[in-house]
């Protein structure tokens, strides 16, 4: 039986909003200021985490998943031990190497290379220990040409680039990382995640916080997802993300996009229903094999927009995104659009292979760049595997992958040897 490396019981971590320090005259101060006003303390409470238990086994890849706010990076600081828990136990056996908000276990004011042995030393390795791994550390930070700046004067793609190479390199038995791997550029998160994969072979425990659901699907094998500081879900990886996909973006059945959906941008214009036809403007829920589709964005415009490029992707369910339409494709036309009500339609001509679910995901842009509104799994469809006018005749739902791209095909011809 493997032996326990992570255990939290009932774990709580309350925040008291607007204080900055509990000292004795804050305290008191805050103690007369709620008996004049009659206010209760709870009202300036918040509990990060709230009766969380778990236990991860020595050697296991945990995937911790949740929407902001949800407490993963609180959870974090606890099993890294840069804060306690107000209230239940976490305890951990082993060295700890973890990579959290950018900065953590970095001194400002010391070199690269000085940074690299003190975390060594903080790990409980020797100096020597350090320099045999040292080259390996730079090499896979890049930043050989600074290495004897201060991390200071490090941008942030920097910083983060060191701060993951030590923490994955130096002699850590548990590697805890956090979402700060959004910091990089796409190449350095795929060198992070194969660093990752090596790190989970070598039989090390890995907690890994991410919101790149295919990352946590490749890498782990089981998912912890939190919610409003709650633990409510541990189980194996496929069932914790369709878990969180549900309870994180609910699809509605007639393309409204609720008010409280999550979506990024200005405001200045709100996607408010999306709806998939076929060519006549029917409303479909189900694709034919080959068959043209049209998606139909609903938005309420609230200034006038210039320049606007509206997105359409499909994506599965985990978020990989499969194809990317934009309006500005092939020279099409930039959208002006006044205040009000706007409809519009794109047409995709995609040969997808059955699933039963794909999803939708809408933005609207200016072409400067800045995104107005953006919303995830906004509309749900699924694909079958038969055509719309009389059966396919291949078994398509044994073919692998997700797209069937049109190709041309030309007829087997001899070869003289």
């Amino acid at each position: 039986m493997a032996k326990t490396a992570v255990t939290a019981e009932r774990v709580g971590k309350l925040y008291r909003l607007g204080n900055t320090q509990d000292t004795l005259a804050r305290t008191l101060a805050d103690a007369l200021m709620r008996s004049a006003r009659g206010k209760d303390r709870k009202a300036q409470e918040l509990w990060a985490l709230d009766d969380v238990s778990f236990e991860v086994a020595e050697g296991e890849v945990i995937g911790i998943i949740g929407r902001n706010g949800a407490g993963k990076s609180t959870l974090l600081k606890l099993l890294s031990r840069l804060t306690e828990p107000t209230r239940g136990r976490i305890t951990v056996e082993g060295k700890v190497g973890s990579l959290l908000e950018i900065g953590t276990g970095f001194h400002p004011e010391l070199t690269g290379r000085d940074n690299i042995y003190l975390n060594g030393t903080i790990l409980g390795m020797s100096r020597a220990d350090v320099s045999r791994r040292f080259d390996e550390i730079v090499e896979f930070a890049e930043i050989d040409r600074f290495l004897d700046t201060p991390v200071k004067r490090y941008s942030s793609g920097m910083y983060v680039r060191l701060a993951f190479a030590v923490a994955a390199h130096l002699e850590s038995e548990i590697l805890i990382v956090d979402e700060v791997l959004a910091v990089g550029d796409v190449a350095f998160q795929r060198k992070c995640l194969g660093r990752m994969g090596q790190v989970a072979n070598e039989g090390r425990t890995v907690l890994f916080v991410s919101h790149n659901l295919a990352a946590i699907k490749s890498l782990c094998t089981r998912a912890l997802l939190l919610q409003d500081g709650k633990l409510v879900a541990d189980g194996p990886v496929e069932d914790t993300v369709t878990r969180y996909l549900d309870l994180t973006w609910p699809l509605s059945s007639d393309g409204t996009v609720a008010e409280s959906a999550a979506r990024i941008g200005t405001g200045d214009a709100f996607l408010r229903q999306v709806r998939i036809t076929d060519d006549s403007g029917k409303h479909i829920e189900r694709v034919f094999l080959g068959q043209p589709f049209r998606v139909t964005c609903l938005y309420e415009v609230r200034k006038r927009l210039t320049d606007v490029v509206l997105e359409v992707g499909i994506s599965t369910p985990d978020g990989i995104r499969l194809a990317t339409a934009l309006s500005s494709d092939g020279g099409g036309p930039l959208m002006q659009l006044e205040p009000g009500m706007h409809e519009i339609t794109a047409e995709l001509d995609l040969a997808l292979l059955p699933h039963p679910q794909y999803v939708v995901d809408v933005a609207m842009h200016l072409l400067s760049g800045l995104t107005v509104d953006w919303v995830e799994r906004a509309v749900q469809f699924a694909a079958l595997n038969v055509a719309e006018r009389g059966a396919d005749t291949y078994p398509w739902h044994t073919v692998r992958g997700y797209v069937r791209p049109k190709a041309r095909w030309f007829a087997p011809a001899p070869v003289r040897k």
